[in-house]
């Protein structure tokens, strides 16, 4: 416990004295008329450790404690012989009824066994010891979850968007509020989403609602103790409508998409077995549609059964069908239309097979 450490700390900071002798009760006896400052003398003779309160640091803070919680502080201090400690509340004593003291030899206690909001407020503890006094003040504050918005409407819908205002709640439940969290609630589903968290305005727009949908929204207030138990909720609901398909009639430029041939993947070189038929690949874009033409060390090999030629969607091929040594050499790939002509070439190298 945080302020039990206090009190270890506390009392081991102060220096061990020897026990009180009694005063002399043979000695000379004062006088009537010095009778008060006499005893007064004589307290301040016999006192060997002034007054003095060690308040916990987490104390010298607003002490906060949720509705229903316990507070138990423990204060220690010191003073020889024993001080005598009184607490007030507000600057008034304490009610015996719900807070109890215990005073020790080193120490006070105050304690509440359920705490209440009226139990906030400011708290001294007085530690005398003749004429010599010390004051530690605490201030305590008991909280609890605020109330909900009074009030909260729908003020617009366009498009996909709605626009909500509310007031504030009437119970901050004793602290301050921390903002508002809103949520939303298609009429399909009934199912609640959160849109936003520790909003700080009291006004939002809530966007990105799915056109042909009906909303229903709502709103909790927020403080150090949590939400409000219930929420302020829209009367009416936010329709989303489709908006009118809007048709321009000015004319459509249309867009020329023609182009010369151009060899996106060119041909690779490759090395194949004598007797394993190979094929070629490449690729090439054009508009309109080339022709493409196979060259064999610059001759036409179109028509040649010997290689079968494809094209589609721009991707040409040549298979070469169980090449012999007389096979390798370059072979071309050539596209035209109107608007010009491209060819890529490759060399293949035909070897016998390994025996």
């Amino acid at each position: 416990m945080e302020v039990a450490t206090a009190r270890e700390v506390a009392s081991g900071s102060h220096a061990q004295v020897d026990e009180m002798r009694p005063v002399d009760a043979e000695g000379p006896q004062a006088s009537p008329q010095r009778e008060v400052g006499g005893q007064s003398r004589q307290l301040q003779l016999a006192m060997e450790e002034h007054p003095k309160i060690w308040l916990p640091r987490a104390l010298r803070q607003t002490y906060i404690r949720k509705v229903g919680e316990t507070v138990n502080l423990l204060i220690p201090f010191q003073g020889k012989p024993k001080p005598q400690a009184t607490w007030t509340h507000n600057g008034c004593a304490l009610d015996a009824s719900r807070v109890s003291v215990r005073n020790g030899e080193q120490d006070s206690i105050l304690f509440i066994r359920e705490a209440q909001r009226a139990d906030s407020g400011r708290y001294q503890l007085r530690v005398q010891l003749g004429g010599l006094e010390a004051t530690a003040t605490i201030d305590i504050l008991v909280i609890e979850r605020p109330g909900p918005p009074r009030s909260i409407k729908l003020v617009d819908v366009w498009g996909s968007n709605a626009t909500l205002e509310w007031t504030p709640p009437q119970d901050t439940g004793n602290t301050a509020l921390l903002g508002y969290t809103v949520q939303k609630a298609d009429t399909k589903s009934g199912l609640w989403f959160t849109v936003l968290e520790h909003h700080h305005r009291t006004s939002c727009i809530v966007s990105d609602l799915v056109v042909g949908n009906s909303y229903a929204f709502r709103v909790f207030a927020e403080n150090q103790c949590g939400l409000s138990e219930t929420a302020a909720v829209t009367a009416d609901l936010a329709h989303i409508q489709k908006a009118a398909a809007v048709y321009k009639t000015k004319g459509f430029a249309q867009r020329d998409f023609s182009e010369a041939p151009k060899f996106t993947q060119p041909l690779a070189d490759c090395t194949t077995i004598t007797g394993y038929d190979t094929q070629l690949f490449c690729c090439v874009r054009a508009s309109p549609k080339p022709k493409i033409i196979w060259l064999k060390n610059k001759i036409d090999i179109q028509g040649n059964p010997k290689y079968r030629a494809l094209s589609h969607l721009g991707v040409c091929s040549l298979e070469i069908r169980k090449p012999g040594p007389f096979d390798g050499g370059i072979y071309t790939c050539k596209a035209i239309n109107a608007l010009g002509e491209a060819s890529v070439d490759c060399r293949v190298d035909v070897k016998d097979a390994p025996h």
